[in-house]
């Protein structure tokens, strides 16, 4: 099991071994409401969604008035989040950070209901890829929210928590009776850990399962799921792991006992598996991996060092078309739920209730579509160009290597990257005028599981114009190499 290692997410990479995470006691089970849309569905559908799912807690990136409003009065308990590049003025300024409580917990909490529970400062701020860039300021931020907290009275109903990647503690030997935390920030992880027990605070962690497959091509795949009955266990005196889940929870446990915070309750802040973007992100894993974590929640198993329910936060709720695919193009497809509020596949999250349930009264746009011309021709100088120019300003992800329309032809390929664009442009007719190159069609051009998709109606998309999304050239090269090895056969 020398390869076994964890997954690193949002931003993420993996580094070290055996990584992952556990919970502890609350009932019921939490998702994760990302917002990186460029068409999101009304915060009032997405509570009711919630609702009608049996989502008592959920977990938001960042605040937000209008989010918090459709909260009001719901019932759900919230975790409100502080994105990484607000640290340094929170760090640096306590009337910053009083100022940030005021507008955005003791005004929901006091005047408009929402049951807010913790203030998760800053996310994943200690990956390898932000090069030491929240080191000095996470903790001292952590600080001036909770004085915060106090000064508003709100200190004993709201905790402050970091959710940390799994790599923050590592096991060099696999063992997760090894594990401690990663040696470079380990005082740092000490003063963090003890400042989350004086204040009564959990220890959030996100543990990815996936990541383990996307940056291991040796890694044992049943290893990853909870239904495992291929790969060797790890028996670690006597304590059996059937799952890297469960181990890399427990190396964490370790790592929290070896330091002197051995009943430190654990928030597993994200896990899950994307559906697309990737040849292990699909919707057989997804499901997979899943429904073996709800059934190994809702038996209240815990871990083998660790007995009892979990306190866990499902990623995520809605694919998020808008996100940075610079740890892959996976990145995009997490949700349970498709952009439009549908569920991608079949999931009991609570005994005795079947399946998701959609989201209600959701518009779309027309039944039309942007395709390559029948008279165009793949020899045209410009298709490359045009593809390259649609898929660095929409979402062509899908069409990746082992994704799910990686088996279109070269002219599929094509009208992918034209349809993606001119769906993200609401339709506009100029969003298909590639140069002699493209048509509008009403017949779908859909095959298989390769879905060419119509984009919902809503208010507050960006339209018209150049719409630039934070990405990479990366997923538009991809479909510039399919184009060519096509065309070549």
């Amino acid at each position: 099991m020398g390869s076994i290692r964890n997954s690193i997410r949002s931003m993420g990479f993996v580094a070290g071994w055996l990584l992952l995470l556990y919970c502890y006691p609350v009932s019921g089970i939490g998702v994760n409401w990302g917002t990186q849309a460029t068409h999101p569905l009304p915060a009032s559908t997405v509570v009711r969604m919630l609702k009608d799912n049996g989502f008592d807690k959920v977990k938001l990136f960042d605040a937000d008035n209008k989010i918090f409003n459709a909260l009001s009065n719901s019932g759900i308990q919230v975790m409100v989040g502080i994105p990484n590049e607000m640290l340094y003025t929170l760090a640096n300024d306590v009337q910053a950070a009083e100022d940030w409580v005021t507008k955005n917990i003791s005004t929901h909490v006091s005047s408009n209901s929402v049951d807010i529970r913790y203030v998760a400062v800053g996310n994943e701020p200690f990956l390898s890829t932000f090069n030491g860039t929240f080191l000095n300021t996470t903790l001292p931020a952590l600080q001036n929210i909770q004085a915060a907290l106090i000064r508003a009275g709100l200190s004993a109903r709201v905790k402050v928590t970091v959710p940390l990647n799994a790599d923050v503690y590592e096991s060099q030997s696999n063992l997760p009776s090894e594990g401690d935390f990663r040696s470079d920030i380990r005082d740092l992880m000490v003063e963090i850990t003890k400042f989350l027990s004086d204040n009564g605070a959990p220890f959030t962690v996100n543990i990815y399962p996936f990541i383990s497959l996307y940056s291991d091509s040796n890694f044992p795949i049943d290893f990853a799921f909870f239904d495992n009955n291929n790969s060797a266990p790890i028996n670690d005196g006597g304590r059996v792991y059937q799952n890297v889940f469960e181990a890399n929870y427990d190396t964490l446990v370790w790592a929290l006992q070896k330091n002197g915070f051995g009943n430190l309750p654990i928030i597993v802040g994200e896990v899950g598996w994307p559906t697309d973007g990737d040849k292990n992100a699909n919707l057989i894993y997804a499901q997979r991996f899943n429904q073996g974590f709800m059934s190994h929640v809702n038996g209240g198993q815990g871990t083998p060092m660790r007995a009892g329910p979990l306190d866990a936060y499902l990623f995520s709720l809605i694919d998020e078309d808008a996100k940075s695919v610079q740890p892959g193009n996976f990145e995009r497809h997490w949700g349970l739920f498709y952009i439009d509020g549908k569920p991608k596949y079949q999931l009991n999250l609570v005994p005795n209730k079947n399946g998701l349930v959609a989201a209600k009264g959701v518009h779309y746009l027309a039944q039309k579509w942007c395709v390559m011309s029948p008279s165009a021709s793949l020899d045209d100088p410009q298709v490359p160009l045009s593809v390259s120019y649609a898929c660095a300003n929409a979402d062509c992800t899908s069409l990746g290597y082992g994704a799910s329309c990686s088996n279109l032809d070269a002219r599929g390929n094509v009208s992918y990257a034209f349809n993606t664009y001119y769906q993200r442009n609401n339709q506009l007719d100029s969003a298909c005028r590639f140069p002699n190159l493209s048509v509008i069609t009403t017949s779908n051009p859909s095959v298989g599981d390769c879905q060419f998709r119509i984009m919902i109606q809503t208010t507050s998309a960006s339209v018209g114009g150049r719409i630039v999304v934070s990405i990479t050239m990366h997923t538009a090269l991809l479909v510039l190499v399919f184009l060519f090895l096509l065309t070549m056969r």
